[in-house]
C-alpha cells in the first residue's frame, strides 16, 4: 500500500487555494480536505482546521483557532476564533459565529448573530437573530434528540437555556438568565426568573 505524504498534500491544497485568491495570513498553519470547496474573496487566519464536507461561500472570514467539518458555509459569514460547526451545519448570508461557540446540525439564519460562549444544537434559526453570551439549546434527555426553532428577528438574553422541543415564535425577547420550557408566542417577552432578596446589614460567618 502506497504511504500517502500528508504533509506535501497540504502544501498541494494551500497553493491551489492561494492560487484561486484565497487569503491565508499563516497558510503553513492551515489544513484543508480534499473536498474542501471556497468561493472568492474569502480570509482564513492562522491555526484553522477544515474537515470534510465543507463548501465556504464569497466574502466569508474564518478566524483563528476555528474547526469547521461538514458545513455550508454562506456569502459574508464571519466565524470564530475558537469556534466549532460540526456537521449538518448551514449558515446563512451575513451570519456570525463568534467565539468560544459550537454549532452542530443546525440552520443559522441570514444576519443571525450567536456571538459568544454558546451551544446551538439540532436547531432552526431564522432571519436577523441575537443569541445572547452563555446560551444553550437542550437538545438531549438522555434518549432522544429534539429540536428547537427560533424564527426571525428573535432576542435571546444572556445565560439562558431553551429546553427542546420549542419554538419561539417571531420578534420575541427571552429575558436573561431564563429557562425556557413552552412555546414562546410572536412579540412576546418569556423570562423564568425569581424576586431578587437582599438582607441589609448581613455578616458572613467566622470559621
Amino acid at each position: 500500500m502506497k504511504k500517502i505524504n500528508l504533509q506535501k498534500v497540504q502544501i498541494k491544497l494551500r497553493n491551489k487555494f492561494i492560487k484561486d485568491g484565497v487569503q491565508m495570513i499563516g497558510p503553513e498553519t492551515v489544513f484543508f480536505s480534499d473536498d474542501t470547496k471556497i468561493g472568492k474573496n474569502v480570509i482564513i487566519y492562522p491555526y484553522v482546521v477544515i474537515g470534510k464536507k465543507v463548501k465556504i461561500g464569497n466574502n466569508v472570514i474564518i478566524n483563528s483557532f476555528s474547526h469547521i467539518e461538514g458545513c455550508k458555509i454562506g456569502n459574508k459569514s464571519n466565524i470564530g476564533p475558537y469556534a466549532r460547526l460540526r456537521p449538518g451545519t448551514i449558515l446563512k448570508e451575513g451570519s456570525k459565529i463568534g467565539n468560544f461557540v459550537e454549532i452542530k446540525k443546525s440552520n443559522i439564519g441570514k444576519k443571525s448573530k450567536v456571538n459568544h460562549l454558546s451551544y446551538i444544537g439540532d436547531s432552526e434559526i431564522g432571519n436577523e437573530v441575537n443569541i445572547g453570551a452563555g446560551t444553550i439549546t437542550c437538545n438531549y434527555d438522555g434518549v432522544k434528540k429534539s429540536k428547537t426553532k427560533i424564527r426571525n428577528k428573535v432576542f435571546i438574553g444572556s445565560n439562558s437555556s431553551l429546553v427542546a422541543p420549542i419554538e419561539i415564535n417571531d420578534n420575541s425577547v427571552i429575558g436573561a438568565g431564563s429557562v425556557i420550557t413552552k412555546n414562546v408566542k410572536k412579540r412576546s417577552l418569556a423570562l423564568t426568573r425569581v424576586d431578587q432578596v437582599e438582607i441589609n446589614n448581613y455578616k458572613r460567618k467566622k470559621k
